[in-house]
């Protein structure tokens, strides 16, 4: 008899194997995997409800902030032009919208830069033959190694040497496995895991799991989406 909780927390790991077409489709080297952005405050992620924000006016210390933390609503409370929705925008967005505010009163062209100090709301899974697995909110850069260690570690008779990251990239899912021994021990990178990233560390358990779920899904298809 399947644990239905468990069943239930793995639903959406198993749908992005099998969306992947297996093992044969499988990128295996880190040189061909899609990468991890140079960093959390790239011009292309857009800022999120919780996260943390630097922001620097240059020169004018006294309006420049760090680690101003976005609301549940989205907003950030700034001196002289007080709320600015900052959720859903992008950093330069954001920059661009303090400094026009602020040069129409109180500033000649004044130069803003907003990087994001935490992006809490961006989060991975790890799953499979770990201690503690779950979805984990990403602070900062993270490491594979990192991400494994909050779910506690990899769990007695796990496969180190067979470490998957998930990633979808426009729509597309991508696979990659690491050597998380390798790693370890400093012979091969440790790469960056991004929020939406699953992590699945190899393991006799795991693949039990795995195995009778796949099997058992037709029946269990809709006990997993209730």
């Amino acid at each position: 008899m399947f644990d239905l909780k468990i069943l239930r927390s793995v639903a959406a790991t198993v749908y992005c194997l099998l969306a992947i077409g297996g093992p044969a489709r499988a990128q295996t080297t880190l040189a061909d995997f899609p990468q991890a952005p140079a960093s959390a405050s790239e011009v292309d992620y857009r800022i999120g409800a919780l996260d943390k924000l630097d922001i620097t006016v240059f020169q004018v210390k006294e309006l420049s902030v760090e680690k101003m933390q976005v609301d549940a609503s989205g907003q950030i409370l700034l001196p002289l032009i007080g709320s600015v929705m900052a959720k859903g925008r992008t950093t330069a967005e954001l920059s661009g919208e303090i400094a026009r505010r602020l040069a129409e009163h109180y500033l000649q062209s004044p130069q803003v830069s907003v990087t994001v100090e935490e992006a809490v709301s961006q989060k991975v899974s790890v799953e499979g033959a770990v201690n503690e697995a779950g979805v984990f909110e990403l602070k900062g850069r993270t490491s594979l190694l990192e991400a494994v260690a909050r779910a506690k570690g990899v769990a007695k008779g796990a496969n180190r040497h067979k470490v998957t990251i998930i990633r979808t990239v426009n729509g597309v899912p991508h696979a990659a496995t690491f050597d998380l021994a390798a790693i370890g021990a400093g012979r091969a990178p440790n790469p960056e895991v991004v929020g939406s990233d699953v992590v699945i560390v190899d393991g006799s358990e795991a693949k039990s799991v795995w195995r009778g779920f796949i099997e058992a899904m037709p029946a269990l298809y809709w006990l997993t989406f209730l």
